[in-house]
């Protein structure tokens, strides 16, 4: 079974790029080469929140993410929120007995904007349910988490929400 981690941070800097690398680095996730996918949860991994990552492997390093990222100029808020819901596993091939597996598939959502965390919050959850009504698995459950910050005048604040599947690998 493979882990999805869920990390998350905020910065601040001179410019937009190097609020977004502080906000990489507050979850741990600067070093790396992040590769963007769509939000499609793989029926044996298991999601875990972790706030700030582990270590995952080397520098300069592939790592496979869903990303929440907002960045504005100050002064103001600045959100970003990733949601997660897994579906049971579906019975015969791919159950917990035969694979390990402990959830089925799921759906990841985010969401990203200069307003408040709860108002992010919201429109992950419903970004979630309108995913699920497509879907016919049997969803089990739901959870949230947002990063927000403010920008200072002259300054640019970045608030980021990251699931990173697995460790890095080699771009070469």
């Amino acid at each position: 079974m493979s882990t999805i981690r869920v990390a998350w941070g905020t910065g601040t800097g001179p410019t937009e790029m190097s609020s977004y690398d502080a906000a990489l680095a507050d979850a741990n996730l600067h070093n790396y080469n992040l590769v963007a996918v769509s939000s499609v949860i793989p029926a044996d991994a298991e999601v875990e929140a972790v706030g700030t990552a582990p270590d995952l492997g080397p520098a300069g390093e592939r790592l496979t993410v869903v990303e929440a990222r907002a960045t504005r100029a100050g002064p103001g808020p600045v959100s970003a929120g990733l949601g997660w819901s897994t579906s049971e596993a579906e019975s015969g091939a791919g159950t917990e007995a035969e694979s390990g597996a402990e959830t089925g598939p799921g759906l990841f959502y985010e969401s990203a904007g200069e307003t408040d965390p709860e108002a992010i919050a919201e429109r992950v959850r419903s970004g979630l349910a309108a995913g699920r009504d497509l879907r016919e698995w049997n969803f089990t459950d739901e959870e949230v988490r947002t990063a927000t910050t403010d920008a200072e005048s002259g300054t640019y604040a970045t608030a980021v929400v990251l699931a990173v599947y697995g460790e890095s690998e080699p771009i070469c």
